[in-house]
């Protein structure tokens, strides 16, 4: 396996975890009242190799799943990671 596959595909499952636990992390604040995580951050983070964590802590912490964005644009994101993965790293 050549060097850039050995380093790509940690760095996006490690970035995927770290996607998917932001939103778990703001939907707990949410529910607390607590400071949250700005939209444009959690999109960014979905469109940045991160779109299967933010697909997958949607439907499982059912975050964000209200809003049209969101609704639109993470599935979006997850089919730009999957692509961007096997271009890449070869999925």
């Amino acid at each position: 396996m050549p060097l850039i596959e050995t380093i790509t595909l940690p760095a996006f499952i490690i970035w995927n975890i770290v996607t998917f636990f932001l939103y778990g992390v703001d939907k707990f604040n949410a529910m607390n009242n607590r400071w949250r995580i700005p939209n444009k951050s959690l999109l960014l983070c979905a469109f940045f190799f991160g779109g299967i964590g933010a697909f997958l802590g949607m439907r499982i912490f059912r975050h964000k799943t209200q809003t049209k964005e969101f609704v639109t644009l993470v599935p979006i994101g997850a089919v730009v990671s999957l692509l961007l993965g096997y271009y890449f790293i070869g999925l």
